[in-house]
């Protein structure tokens, strides 16, 4: 049964930081920084010999530290690795907000770790994250962002993984990512059209501040809800870029305003200070400050 593909309330995800699972120091400086997200990584960031040990650091991390205030996503080992099903049911044992599913070619990959989820009674708040890193998942990304309007489907999100995309296609790391913009539009679109969020790729080089900076800036024009970080350094950065710039919030509230005014609850359309302005731009400027009420609130105790 298929689902309205409405976008889901706003959850704060400008600046979402990759931690090895295996760094208890690493682990540990999480409980200082700003970020939106953690992805805790089992996968490429942990070598094949040190798995078990990364679960078991992991774990210890978890059961000491864990802030309400920042959303928990697990990276696993794909399914059709030795690690990948040991993996998924570690995952389950730590309650994460989200499993992030590496290389993701085809809704069959989402609905394998939905038929374990559901056989094993993981609670629905358990939602899924997708990595679109080959050139079959790009080719494929509106099929498998299906998977998200279907009940019982999970999917919450995708990640471009543009490191191994490059490394599949041939294509440089250029600046400004001239041949890869396509492919990320391509993906943003498959995932916009399903109601799922999008985190933008890593930016490899941590030393060139303005180059991520430029890049943060592009993915944010780009409609990216946020970009995935390798390191601190680049966490506020990220969350001054997608942000919401002090202007922008002003003319949310204005609309929201107009609105509210009782001449103006019947209309479709308003003329704010010789602009036109429909319904939908009222949706967005709910959005755009319900984002900035999440900022203010980020780390507030409830």
């Amino acid at each position: 049964m298929s689902l309205p593909h409405d976008r889901h309330p706003a959850r704060l995800r400008r600046s979402v930081l990759c931690v090895p699972a295996d760094n208890a120091r690493a682990l540990t400086k999480v409980a200082t920084l700003a970020c939106d997200a953690v992805i805790y990584d089992l996968e490429d960031a942990v070598p094949d010999g040190n798995k078990g040990g990364a679960r078991r650091t992991l774990a210890a991390h978890l059961q000491r530290e864990r802030r309400s205030d920042l959303e928990v996503i697990v990276r696993i080992n794909h399914l059709n690795t030795p690690f990948g099903e040991e993996d998924l049911a570690f995952a389950l044992t730590l309650s994460p907000d989200a499993i992030l599913l590496p290389k993701v070619e085809s809704p069959q990959d989402i609905q394998a770790v939905v038929d374990f989820l559901g056989e094993n009674d993981a609670p629905d708040s358990v939602r899924l994250w997708a990595m679109i890193e080959t050139p079959r998942g790009v080719l494929n990304a509106a099929a498998i962002a299906e998977t998200g309007r279907t009940r019982g489907g999970r999917l919450d999100c995708f990640v471009p993984g543009l490191n191994d995309l490059r490394k599949e296609t041939g294509v440089p790391a250029l600046p400004g990512r001239t041949y890869l913009i396509a492919w990320l539009m391509q993906i943003l679109l498959a995932a916009r059209s399903c109601g799922l969020d999008i985190i933008d790729a890593v930016f490899n080089d941590v030393r060139d501040v303005s180059g991520f900076e430029a890049e943060c800036a592009q993915g944010r024009d780009m409609g990216f809800d946020g970009k995935m970080l390798i390191h601190p350094a680049q966490i506020d950065p990220a969350n001054g870029a997608f942000g919401v710039a002090d202007a922008a919030l002003a003319d949310a509230r204005s609309i929201i305003a107009a609105f509210a005014l009782p001449d103006n609850a019947d209309k479709a359309v308003i003329n704010l200070n010789g602009l036109m302005v429909e319904r939908l731009h009222l949706d967005q400027a709910l959005r755009l400050s319900a984002k900035a009420d999440a900022i203010a609130n980020k780390g507030k105790t409830p």
